[in-house]
């Protein structure tokens, strides 16, 4: 592979659909002036002038699909939620970003928290929410402070509050600072920490939809799953799938990160290919290719320069061995050692680990130390079975899906890596020389 990519016959401008980003470099792109100038709440408008269940059908015949991991459709998590049940129906908004490489939540919502505000109002008028919540990562303090400056100006400006807009329909919006746990992202982990309560997944059936929040029905979505509603409802559904693919339609954020010459956020339409993204962001660092990547963040099964052009969309990505995930896109050259980023990547999962089951508690424990011993040249033949082994018996069999993700770079890493492991053992250590960063010659890894 070139050091840069290849650049596409399309100008890479023309590929990125800046929606969600259009104006996130004006000046205090944040506040209600700038959104409102940028047609904001115009949306809002067109959805309390429709039935809740028209809304939901809507949302849903968009093909809108969650933003946060699984891409499942927005439209039909909404259409879950029993109606005439006599309870309270609650909407809570994912705002627990803290995966390793994925940072396209709290960007949004640092320069357009507005765009949320609006998707929270029309999603909880069409689910028939009054109480809706925003579950913010604590550490991220700026954007918590801005998150509450934006919801005080859509109080003060009828979007919130008693009688919205005018249209009878009531809404309090709550902005909850979590205290810092991976294992809160888990949606029924969250609802625990919410409700006061260490955060813990619980066990399902019964579902969020049906016994979530105060064990009352609750619509779970992450941050740009909410922030694309308004647009799609002040646009039209058809322009929405204009972009992307059939099954994957829309516009969608990728986050650049590694060794670019260019990390960013690009907003762009599923289905473009990390060669392309690549051309736009000036390829790799100078000098330097392409060796290993995730197509969603550390908990998705990487992939190698191979898979350049696979279209970066739910059916794609899973065709090809992975998951798209939260379109983590981080980069990784030759100078990298791939068992090393698994042993950091497995630290953090068996560190975040709740600790509630025992594949997870003690497979992560486990991985971590035999890991370590290939870093350390103490490692055997056998012990790359043996960490695939491991692997295979959290995946599936944990409690929730952060076993899973604990056991995707293991699997992926000895698939594609497989020589790799082999010189930290034939080797006695690590066969890159990092004061001069060159791969250790002839590791026949597919670097």
């Amino acid at each position: 592979m070139s050091v840069t990519t290849d650049i596409p016959e399309t100008s890479p401008d023309k590929l990125l659909a800046p929606v969600l980003s259009a104006f996130w470099d004006e000046p205090e792109s944040w506040t209600l002036s700038t959104y409102l100038r940028h047609d904001g709440y115009q949306g809002l408008k067109k959805a309390l002038a429709m039935p809740p269940d028209d809304v939901i059908a809507y949302v849903k015949d968009s093909g809108l699909r969650g933003r946060g991991g699984a891409g499942f459709p927005t439209g039909m998590k909404w259409q879950f939620i029993p109606q005439g049940d006599g309870k309270p129906h609650y909407l809570v908004v994912n705002a627990d970003e803290s995966e390793p490489g994925t940072c396209k939540d709290i960007p949004l919502l640092f320069a357009n928290p507005h765009s949320l505000i609006e998707g929270i109002v029309i999603a909880c008028h069409a689910i028939r929410s009054n109480h809706a919540f925003i579950y913010l990562r604590g550490e991220v303090v700026p954007v918590l402070r801005r998150l509450h400056e934006a919801v005080r100006e859509a109080y003060a400006a009828g979007y919130l509050g008693k009688n919205v807009q005018g249209s009878g329909f009531d809404l309090e919006l709550t902005v909850h600072a979590g205290a810092g746990a991976y294992i809160c992202g888990e949606e029924t982990a969250l609802l625990d920490s919410l409700e006061g309560r260490r955060g813990q997944p619980r066990l399902r059936p019964p579902f969020p939809a049906v016994e979530g929040l105060y064990a009352c029905p609750t619509v779970v979505n992450n941050v740009e799953s909410i922030a694309s509603v308004p647009a799609i409802m002040h646009r039209g559904k058809d322009w929405f799938k204009s972009m992307g693919s059939e099954k994957s339609p829309g516009f969608t954020l990728y986050s650049l990160s590694g060794h670019v010459a260019n990390p960013g956020q690009y907003e762009a339409p599923l289905g473009i290919t990390l060669r392309q993204l690549l051309a736009m962001g000036g390829g790799m660092r100078p000098g330097h290719r392409l060796k290993f990547w995730t197509p969603g963040g550390s908990s998705t099964p990487l992939f190698t320069d191979e898979h350049l052009d696979v279209p970066l969309d739910y059916e794609g990505v899973g065709a090809a061995g992975s998951m798209l995930g939260t379109k983590a896109l981080q980069c990784f050259d030759e100078t990298t050692c791939v068992v090393r980023a698994v042993t950091r990547w497995t630290e953090f999962y068996a560190h975040e680990s709740c600790g509630k089951c025992t594949p997870c508690r003690e497979g992560t424990y486990w991985l971590v130390q035999l890991m370590r011993d290939f870093e350390a040249g103490k490692a055997s033949m056998s012990d790359i079975d043996k960490i695939t082994d491991i692997a295979d018996n959290i995946n599936g069999k944990a409690f929730c899906a952060l076993g899973d993700g604990a056991a995707a770079p293991i699997f992926s890493s000895v698939k594609h890596f497989r020589a790799e492991y082999e010189a930290h053992v034939t080797g006695k250590g690590c066969p890159f020389d990092h004061n001069k960063s060159t791969l250790w010659a002839d590791a026949g890894a597919t670097a």
